[in-house]
């Protein structure tokens, strides 16, 4: 234990040093919406939204975008590096073992995202007085489910990538395909209909992030007949289930 956590204060001085990662991964979110929220016509409540303001129905999606960052980009990315610098093969001969390396990573990146989460959650209520989540027990198993299902996609990509620069270019479409297709990029009400209904199904789940944070922001960006709260969930979890035994049998240590 006393190894794994000088191995996390390692991990943790260099995820500080990275400051792409800090301020896209951690600060980036909170910035996104507060930049928006700065719009008058995005804090005007609408008919067409239940009299809720188009900035408390959106807050939600701010979530996402430090969480698919730091589990597609940043994790792929890093242990891309260490297995071309011939880290990861290195510590295989050290009492550090390489897993106790990928576990701490995945600990301090969790805890980057958990840090982001709770720095958008308070000044979006502080500065723009954004109602915190109205379930706040049902948005972290939301969270954590989420979260689990896009470490698992990480996973894979830095099984199979052989280089840092291969998981930064296969991070950013990974990136992109899953914000686009989880319904971050443009209002669900906009998409069309087999976009919004695939993206009850894309990690990291916005839709049932949405729903725990507000039941009205919930219904009003749900398909007609929506999968219901507690199923997503499950969806979620058996992606993340399903992707980290897939990158367990592919992954490779040198």
């Amino acid at each position: 234990m006393s190894a794994l956590l000088k191995l996390v204060k390692v991990e943790t001085r260099l995820f500080l040093r990275d400051s792409a990662t800090v301020v896209f991964g951690v600060l980036f979110p909170t910035g996104l919406l507060l930049g928006l929220g700065s719009i008058p016509a995005l804090r005007e409540p609408s008919p067409e939204t239940g009299g809720l303001r188009s900035i408390d129905v959106w807050a939600p999606t701010a979530l996402v975008f430090g969480m698919v960052m730091i589990a597609v980009q940043h994790i792929p990315a890093v242990i891309a590096t260490y297995r071309e610098r011939g880290i990861l093969r290195r510590l295989s001969t050290t009492p550090a073992h390489p897993r106790s390396v990928l576990l701490a990573q995945m600990i301090v990146a969790f805890a980057s995202v958990v840090v982001s989460a709770a720095l958008m959650i308070l000044l979006a209520w502080a500065v723009l007085d954004i109602a915190p989540p109205e379930r706040p027990l049902q948005l972290a198993v939301a969270f954590v489910a989420g979260y689990a299902a896009l470490l698992g996609i990480g996973m894979i990509s830095a099984a199979v990538v052989r280089t840092s620069s291969a998981a930064n270019q296969l991070g950013t479409l990974l990136f992109v395909a899953l914000m686009f297709f989880g319904g971050a990029f443009l209002p669900r009400a906009l998409m069309p209909e087999v976009l919004r209904e695939a993206g009850e199904f894309i990690p990291p789940g916005l839709q049932a992030l949405t729903s725990a944070w507000s039941a009205e922001a919930g219904q009003i960006t749900a398909t007609a007949g929506g999968q219901p709260f507690w199923l997503q969930i499950a969806i979620m979890a058996g992606i993340a289930v399903a992707a980290s035994a897939v990158a367990a049998k592919l992954f490779r240590w040198e």
